[in-house]
């Protein structure tokens, strides 16, 4: 059973006198309807306080059987400061309660006063001011530090009063009597009441100790600074993220070997392409997004998705109390602009919420770089140029609204969006051949509708379904051929600077999916948990070309085309020793069908399809050897259907293979992690892991010239190792963290198209990344509450060879050169009342080292950029 534990202090202090306090405490038994909830996306219901008594398990379950209650330590207030009284109200003789909302970190430090119930006049403001300077002793849960939520009011009275009005708690929070003033005691100016409402772990915190192969990167740091969702990714050990150019451009992400569709995307538990944002995830505002979840290699059944190598789930703002707007605003070399936006509101008598959220970005990418042009004599030479058509602009909305935790549902919410993007085409995949008109353009728009609710006995369903209209366009209709000066210098004899004839390509299509979970607990917080997902989704494409029907000509756009897919998994979590063991064991279910109408060469359509089944399997176990190590290993048979894009292509620059088979793998994962609760000589974290992946059936995207197909390279083995170490001094002035990840990533296929190079390393795919920083951290520089945060950041990246090991002499091998770059950030951030303002300069590739990713695509240089925040 989770039960929840109220503990109210009052404490009582005289107007500019010496300070006295009375403690009143209460402990309050009680089961939760919707406790299964609690525990899962907020933050964790308190448990028994050690120094109340057990409960006495009911006759029919004998003691021994119970399930071990945490042991939980409720925080105790230190330190207090007195809020200096209003002189308005004071003049008018007024006086007011405040009530606030606090937030407690593992370090007793609030970190976050909020103001429930605004009464104006300057109360609202001072009883805040002086919360944010309290200390608490930390929570516990187990003996591990844990984050509190406490409810505090503050009693402004005016000085000089003949009796004190006691800002009481509820009767049923209170079961000891409350500590009276002395009749020879002078009367209280000053009185609060604090309730301890929730001490537990964060959903960043419960994910980390799971079973789960998990890492965690919280992003309220990274929203303050200039990097985007895709940067801040490839900080993360076993994590690579390489893009063919500069904001806008196509990236490619790695988790522990394996990349491009392999590793799927995921906001709030919907896939990032049913939301709006497009299968990318690097340039999705970093400003909408609360904290990553990175899953290598074994992923959930709760996202009831078919994943190969991984997945990333974005997770934005769950806090649904209040009032709240902020906003950010960037602007950075190249003529970059970056703009975010979003609002929430909360009406507490009825549940009614309404969250809005927006963000443009707009980008020149004119950064330099080096290429071989014709010199007066004709002979190629190397020279420096700018990009002259690598433009990107994007923009978006959404707007939610609906109930939260009402009787009937914990969540109803319905979300519309509407997304666009341009982006211009500089040049061809391997850089050699400039574009000066060539352009891609995607749209979209759609709605969810997401329901949530908790039942008795232990049942919990969260269900979300939606449709989602996606269309692009690709243009080719130049008549220049331009240099890398961005002249024409040449009128083409016919459209068309990639393709012969020339492009204008459309593409629409139109998903509808769902997503159901259900998750039972026999018994109100036991150890055993069971739990069902089904993901329908069904995505119909149409299209056309219309350069290819001016001309009469057969267009291979015009065929109907569908897929149908239905993922189902089953999984079963089990606890033991104290909750000290934690075991995942699920199987998955995959089905898949294709119907498209294929042009041939005699200009008809032939019905073509397939219909795939595959099955899998996998188990995750961690063990907490001490309560600061921690260790995990996990194993998963998984399967990966092709995507949409993979068989009919893009309409773009991708061409379709309708013999596309799924690919398949046995994944493993081994992991040691340690985190210590802060010291006198700080705080340490290290991890230690492996990894292996035995791919068959692998798919992936190979470069023709000026287009790409999707090919099933048959097999692949991925082995590698992982670690990271940091350190936190005491008063978090100094903060040290560094990574490494090596993998090898070999082609194992013994027949086929890639027999030849059996053994051989997989072409363009780094084998060692490391990443460093120090952050130093100056507090109250110049008023309470400001930090002036300095940044250092470091990333190597080993040499990698562009081509199969074997092709070619060493001289004449294509490699990528290794790669050292450095950056720097100075981040000055001011907290009022219930505003939070930043400030950031940041010099990213400080040294303006050339760099390159894949395909030999040079990267932009230094970058120098502003970024200012607001939240409110």
């Amino acid at each position: 059973m989770i039960t929840i534990f109220i503990i109210t202090m009052m404490t009582k202090r005289r107007w500019r006198s010496q300070v006295g306090m009375a403690l009143l405490s209460s402990v309050c038994f009680g089961g939760l309807a919707h406790a299964g909830t609690a525990r899962t996306e907020g933050e964790g219901a308190t448990p028994p306080a050690t120094e109340a008594p057990a409960a006495t398990p009911p006759a029919e379950t004998p003691a021994a059987t119970a399930p071990a209650e945490p042991v939980i330590e409720l925080p105790k207030l230190l330190h207090t400061v007195e809020a200096p009284y209003p002189e308005e109200a004071e003049r008018a003789r007024l006086e007011a309660n405040v009530r606030l909302r606090l937030r407690v970190d593992t370090q007793g430090v609030v970190t976050q006063a909020e103001v429930m119930e605004p009464v104006g006049h300057g109360f609202d403001e001072a009883a805040r001011t002086a919360a944010l300077q309290f200390r608490f002793t930390p929570a516990k849960r187990n003996g591990v530090a844990a984050p509190a939520r406490v409810t505090y009011t503050y009693v402004f009275q005016l000085p000089g009063r003949s009796k004190a009005v006691a800002a009481t708690p509820p009767p049923a929070l209170s079961s000891a009597p409350k500590a009276a003033a002395s009749q020879d005691e002078a009367p209280t100016e000053y009185q609060e009441d604090v309730e301890v409402t929730a001490v537990g772990e964060t959903r960043a915190e419960r994910r980390r100790k799971s079973a789960e192969a998990v890492q965690v990167i919280e992003l309220e740091q990274a929203s303050m600074e200039s990097a985007d969702l895709g940067t801040t990714l490839s900080r993360t050990e076993g994590v690579d993220v390489r893009r063919t150019g500069g904001l806008g451009s196509t990236a490619r992400i790695s988790i522990a070997g394996l990349s491009d569709d392999q590793v799927r995307f995921f906001i709030d538990g919907v896939p990032l392409e049913f939301a709006g944002y497009g299968p990318g995830l690097a340039n999705v505002p970093v400003n909408l997004v609360q904290q990553m979840e990175v899953y290598t290699g074994v992923v959930p059944i709760r996202f009831g998705a078919d994943v190969l190598g991984g997945a990333v789930e974005l997770v934005t703002d769950q806090d649904v109390r209040g009032s709240a707007v902020s906003g950010s605003y960037e602007l950075a070399s190249f003529d970059t602009h970056r703009f975010t936006a979003s609002a929430r509101h909360l009406q507490e008598s009825t549940g009614l919420l309404v969250r809005v959220h927006g963000f443009y970005d707009d980008a020149r990418n004119n950064y330099p770089v080096n290429v071989e042009v014709p010199n007066d004599l004709g002979k190629l030479a190397p020279v420096e140029v700018r990009r002259f058509h690598d433009g990107y602009r994007a923009g978006g909305a959404s707007l939610e609204a609906g109930f939260v935790d009402k009787p009937w549902a914990r969540r109803l919410l319905l979300r519309g969006f509407i997304n666009a993007a341009g982006r211009d085409i500089q040049n061809d995949v391997n850089m050699e051949s400039p574009y000066g008109e060539v352009t891609t353009a995607e749209g979209s728009a759609g709605a969810t509708l997401r329901f949530a609710q908790s039942y008795e006995p232990g049942l919990t369903v969260d269900a979300v379904g939606g449709y989602t209209f996606r269309r692009n366009r690709f243009l080719d209709i130049g008549t220049c051929a331009y240099d890398w000066y961005g002249r024409c210098f040449l009128t083409l004899p016919q459209p068309g600077e990639i393709t012969e004839g020339g492009a204008e390509r459309y593409v629409n299509q139109h998903v509808a999916f769902a997503r159901l979970q259900a998750a039972w607990t026999p018994i109100p917080n036991g150890a055993h948990t069971l739990r069902l997902a089904l993901a329908p989704t069904y995505v119909a494409r149409t299209g056309e070309d219309r350069r290819l029907q001016a001309n009469n000509q057969p267009d291979p756009l015009n065929g109907d085309r569908g897929v149908t897919s239905l993922v189902t998994g089953l999984e079963y979590q089990f606890e033991a020793f104290d909750g000290r063991l934690q075991n995942i064991a699920f199987g998955k279910d995959y089905l898949q069908d294709v119907r498209a109408e294929k042009l041939l060469a005699s200009a008809e359509f032939l019905d073509v399809g397939r219909t795939a089944h595959e099955l899998g399997v996998g188990d995750s176990l961690r063990f907490r050897i001490t309560p600061d190590l921690i260790a995990k290993a996990s194993y998963e048979w998984a399967t990966r259907l092709p995507r949409p894009d993979e068989i009919f292509g893009d309409g773009l620059l991708i061409d379709d293979n309708l013999g596309l088979q799924p690919e398949t793998s046995h994944n493993f994962n081994l992991g040691l992690s340690y985190a210590s609760e802060p010291g006198r000589a700080g705080s340490f974290r290290a991890s230690v892991g492996g990894f292996a992946r035995m791919a068959d059936q692998l798919i992936v995207l190979i470069g023709n010239g000026s287009s790409f197909t999707y090919q099933n390279v048959f097999a692949s083995r991925a082995v590698g190792a992982l670690g990271g170490v940091g350190w936190t001094s005491p008063g978090r002035y100094l903060s040290l963290d560094g990574n490494a990840t090596y993998q090898d990533l070999r082609n194992t296929s013994s027949e086929g198209t890639y027999a030849e190079f059996e053994g051989q390393r997989i072409p363009n795919r780094p084998y060692l990344t490391a990443n460093g920083s120090a952050q130093a951290r100056v507090s109250d520089l110049l008023r309470f509450q400001d930090e002036l945060l300095v940044t250092w950041r470091t990333r190597y990246v080993d040499d990698f060879l562009l081509s199969w090991e074997e092709l070619g002499s060493d001289a004449s091998k294509l490699r990528v050169d290794s790669q050292l770059t450095h950056s720097l950030a100075l981040t000055y951030v001011i907290r009022d009342m219930t505003t939070r303002l930043s400030w950031t300069l940041d010099f990213q590739n400080v040294t303006n080292a050339r760099t390159f990713d894949f395909y030999g695509v040079q990267r932009p240089g230094r970058i120098i950029a502003a970024k200012f925040t607001l939240e409110r």
